[in-house]
């Protein structure tokens, strides 16, 4: 399965950066029907065709995701969607 590996720098506080990821997610739940839950820092999200962690640390976020077949012909949009979120988000 192709998959997305992304790093992204921030500078928040970890509860701010935890409260903005978790507002990310509740936007992809409502408008993908995604269901995410956290283990400790990291945020897991599935859906039919992706699963994937959002893993945060002090100075950055680690986003990854497998894609089934039929999103992986999407892979460029959807990991360009997820950069320009992060960019908004966390720079």
């Amino acid at each position: 399965m192709p998959g997305i590996d992304i790093r992204h720098p921030h500078s928040m506080p970890l509860p701010k950066a935890r409260k903005a990821v978790e507002e990310v997610a509740k936007k992809l739940a409502q408008r993908f029907d995604i269901e995410y839950a956290w283990e400790g820092d990291t945020l897991s999200f599935t859906r039919s065709g992706v699963d994937g962690r959002i893993a945060l640390a002090a100075k950055h976020l680690h986003v990854t995701a497998q894609l089934g077949f039929l999103l992986s012909a999407l892979k460029g949009p959807i990991e360009s969607e997820i950069r320009r979120v992060l960019g908004e988000r966390f720079s």
